[in-house]
């Protein structure tokens, strides 16, 4: 079972936004929002890179991951038919003997 708690995209906005402008330090916002620092400086991270669109939600690829993600599906798609050609010659090599 699993610790790791799961925030909604409006909370990591909202503790974003209060990070950035409280000016008070990682620190002290996270503690007041009773989160791990280093959980709130990767969404401060994430915010800084992507933005908004940054925090996309479960199950979600974000746009810059999408080309990979389908490069990924092709290759174990090649790769379970090169293994069932490999398992056809082997049995059609065994017929003829």
């Amino acid at each position: 079972m699993s610790n790791q708690r799961k925030y909604d995209r409006e909370f990591k906005l909202n503790a974003v936004k209060l990070y950035n402008e409280s000016g008070k330090g990682l620190e002290e916002v996270s503690s007041n929002l009773g989160i791990p620092m280093t959980t709130l400086a990767g969404w401060v991270k994430q915010c800084r890179e992507h933005g908004e669109k940054g925090f996309v939600g479960s199950g979600t690829v974000m746009p810059c991951n999408e080309e990979l993600f389908r490069l990924r599906r092709e290759l174990a798609d090649a790769r379970q038919e090169r293994d069932i050609l490999k398992k056809a010659v082997a049995i059609f090599s065994r017929a003829k003997v």
